[in-house]
C-alpha cells in the first residue's frame, strides 16, 4: 500500500482593514484582502464588513497606511552589515576623534569602520598610517570613507595587502583606485558564516524600514563570488527576508566571455551590471570630470574603462539579451559611457541595445545632451536621492569639489522630462536604508528645477525598481487584484498630495485625478514602519499587529 500524497496546507487569507490603502484601483480604499501571496481585493470599509468571515485572519490597521513595499535599487548587503556592526565614523569631526574611536574599538581582529567625511571637519587633515597603527594596538585597520571609494589603512594592512606598488597608494593613510580595491578585499577575507551574518543584519535593517526587495550590486572588486552566492541563496532559503535582485559587475569583451562569466558564477544574476566602475566618486576626487575639481586644480579624476572596453561589454550583453551597466558619477565618465553606447549600437544594432534594458548607476552629472542620449537608448538611471540631501546644499561637498557645477548634479526632474526611466536606491552603506528620507530628498532637491512630486518619487522607489530589474511579474510594485502581496504598513501623522513646488492638498484627494495619498513629508520625521510583508510572508513586525 502506498502512502497518499500530503495534502497541501490551505493558503492563509488575511483581511487588512480600517486604514488607508495606497492603490491605483481606488484612491479612497481602506481595506485589502490577501490570499496566500497575492492581493485578492481592495476596497472600502463597508465592503470589507460584508466579505469578512471567521475563516479570515483580520488585521485592524488602526488608521495606518498600507502601501506597496519599497525596492532599493542599489545596495551592498555585506558592506551594509559590516558598516552596521563596525565603528560608526559619520559623527567624527577631526583626525583626533577618529583615532580615539579606533583606540576604543574592542574588535579582536581587523579594526573596521565606515563613514568618515573630512569635508565636514574644521581641519580636513587625515591621520597617517603610523598613527592608525598605534591607535589600533598593531591591529590591521580599514576605515572606509563615506562614499566607499577610498579608505584609511594602517601600515600593517598596507603591507599585508601589498599596496605599495599599486595605483592609488601614495604613502599616506588614504588609499584610492587599485590600492583601495586590494585593501578592501584584504579586510574582507571572512568565513562564509561571517559573510552570511553580515548579510542577515543588512536584510533585517531593510525589512524594518519597509523594503520588500533590494538590488545587490556585487562585483569582483567589492567581494567574492562566494559572497554573491550567499546573497542569492536567501531567495530560496527558509527565512522570510526581502527579495534579492542580484547583479554582478564584471567586464566582458565578447558574448562568449559574458556567457562564460555567467556560467562560472554558480547562481543566476539579472545582468553584468551595477558597480562595474567607469569612474569613482566626487568625495574621493576619483569621479571623471571634463574640467578640474574646483578644490584641486589639475585633478580630473579617473576613467577605469576605455570607450572600446565599455562598448564591447554593452555589445556582448546586448547580444545575449541581458542587462549591462556601469557605475558612473562624473560628466566625463558619462561621456565615455554614451560614446560606448553609440559604438555598441553600431556594432550590434540600436534595437538590440535598446531591448536589453541596460542600466547606469548614479549618473550624477548629466547635461541636456547626455540626458537626450540616455533616453534614445532607453537606459534606466538608478539614482540615489540622499546624495543630494547629504552633499548638494550650499557649502556642501558638491560645492567644495565642483563649484557652480553642483546645480547640475542629480537632475531627477530633467530625467523625467526627457523620458529617461529612473529608479531610486540608497547605495547602502553610503547612505542609510531610509526610504521616506529618500522620497523627501526628491521633493526637496537643492536645485528647485530638479524637484519631483512625492508620487513620482514614491513610484521611483517602488514599481520602478521592479521594472528596472525587468522583474518576471509585471504587476509587482502595485496593490491591485492579482498583484504580489508585498507591502509595508506605516504609522503616519497626516496624508496628503504633495507636489514639487511646495504646494500641498492636505484635506483630501481630488476625485477627478484619483490620486491616492502619501505621508506628509514636510515635517522632517519619517513614518514609522509597523509591518513589512513580502509575497504574503511577514518580513518584519514591530509587534503592533501580525500578518
Amino acid at each position: 500500500m502506498t502512502d497518499s500524497p500530503a495534502t497541501p496546507a490551505p493558503r492563509q487569507v488575511t483581511l487588512y482593514r480600517n486604514g488607508s490603502v495606497y492603490t491605483a484601483a481606488d484612491p479612497f480604499a481602506t481595506a485589502l484582502l490577501v490570499d496566500g501571496d497575492t492581493v485578492a481585493w481592495v476596497g472600502s470599509e463597508q465592503a470589507a464588513t460584508s466579505i469578512a468571515d471567521s475563516a479570515m485572519n483580520v488585521v485592524d490597521l488602526r488608521g495606518a497606511l498600507l502601501a506597496p513595499g519599497f525596492v532599493d535599487s542599489h545596495v551592498h548587503l555585506t558592506e551594509t552589515g559590516i558598516a552596521l556592526d563596525s565603528l560608526q565614523l559619520g559623527g567624527v569631526r577631526s583626525a583626533r576623534e577618529l583615532l580615539d574611536a579606533v583606540a576604543g574599538s574592542t574588535a579582536p581582529g581587523t579594526v573596521l569602520g565606515h563613514g568618515w567625511d573630512e569635508t565636514l571637519w574644521p581641519d580636513p587633515a587625515l591621520p597617517n598610517r603610523e598613527e592608525l597603527e598605534r591607535a589600533a594596538g598593531d591591529r590591521l585597520v580599514y576605515l572606509s570613507r563615506v562614499d566607499v571609494h577610498s579608505a584609511l589603512v594602517s601600515s600593517s594592512l598596507a603591507a599585508a595587502a601589498g599596496l605599495e606598488d599599486l595605483n592609488g597608494f601614495s604613502g599616506d593613510s588614504q588609499v584610492k583606485r587599485a590600492a583601495h580595491t586590494a585593501a578592501r578585499l584584504a579586510a574582507r577575507r571572512l568565513p562564509a558564516a561571517a559573510l552570511r551574518g553580515y548579510q542577515q543584519q543588512a536584510l533585517a535593517e531593510a525589512a524594518a524600514n519597509g523594503y520588500v526587495a533590494v538590488a545587490e550590486m556585487a562585483a569582483p572588486h567589492i567581494g567574492s563570488i562566494e559572497d554573491l552566492q550567499l546573497a542569492v541563496a536567501w531567495n530560496a532559503g527558509p527565512d522570510a527576508v526581502p527579495e534579492i535582485l542580484p547583479y554582478w559587475g564584471q567586464l566582458a569583451g565578447s558574448a562568449e566571455q559574458a556567457r562564460s562569466i555567467l556560467d562560472g558564477l554558480g547562481v543566476s544574476v539579472l545582468g553584468l551590471a551595477g558597480d562595474l566602475n567607469i569612474d569613482g566618486s566626487i568625495g574621493s576626487r576619483t569621479a571623471a570630470l571634463r574640467a578640474d575639481y574646483s578644490d584641486a586644480p589639475g585633478e580630473r579624476g579617473s576613467l577605469y574603462l576605455s570607450v572600446p572596453e565599455a562598448a564591447a561589454h554593452l555589445a556582448a550583453c546586448s547580444l545575449l539579451g541581458i542587462q549591462a551597466g556601469f557605475h558612473i558619477i562624473g560628466d566625463a565618465g558619462l561621456d565615455a559611457a554614451l560614446d560606448a553606447l553609440d559604438q555598441a549600437a553600431a556594432d550590434v544594432g540600436e534595437q538590440k541595445v535598446r531591448a536589453a534594458g541596460h542600466r547606469f548607476e548614479h549618473v550624477e552629472l548629466a547635461d541636456a545632451d547626455a540626458i537626450s542620449r540616455l533616453a534614445r537608448y532607453s537606459v534606466t538611471v538608478s539614482a540615489q536621492p540622499c546624495f543630494d540631501s547629504a552633499w548638494g546644499g550650499g557649502g556642501g561637498l558638491y560645492e567644495q569639489r565642483l563649484g557652480s557645477r553642483r546645480t547640475g548634479m542629480n537632475p531627477f526632474g530633467s530625467f523625467y522630462a526627457a523620458g529617461v526611466p529612473i529608479c531610486f536606491g540608497s547605495d547602502s552603506p553610503v547612505t542609510p536604508l531610509r526610504p521616506w528620507s529618500s522620497v523627501r530628498a526628491c521633493l526637496q532637491h537643492n536645485n528647485p528645477s530638479e524637484q519631483i512630486s512625492a508620487r513620482a518619487a514614491y513610484l521611483g522607489h517602488t514599481r520602478a525598481g521592479w521594472r528596472a530589474a525587468r522583474y518576471r511579474n509585471p504587476m509587482a510594485g502595485q496593490l491591485v487584484p492579482g498583484a504580489p502581496a508585498s507591502f509595508a504598513v506605516w504609522e503616519v501623522e497626516e496624508l496628503m498630495v504633495q507636489v514639487a513646488d511646495g504646494r500641498v492638498q492636505s484635506w483630501s484627494t481630488d476625485p477627478r485625478s484619483r490620486t491616492p495619498l502619501l505621508p506628509a513629508l514636510d515635517r522632517g520625521a519619517d513614518p514609522a514602519c509597523l509591518l513589512t510583508v513580502g509575497d504574503g510572508r511577514e518580513l518584519f513586525s514591530n509587534g503592533t499587529f501580525g500578518a
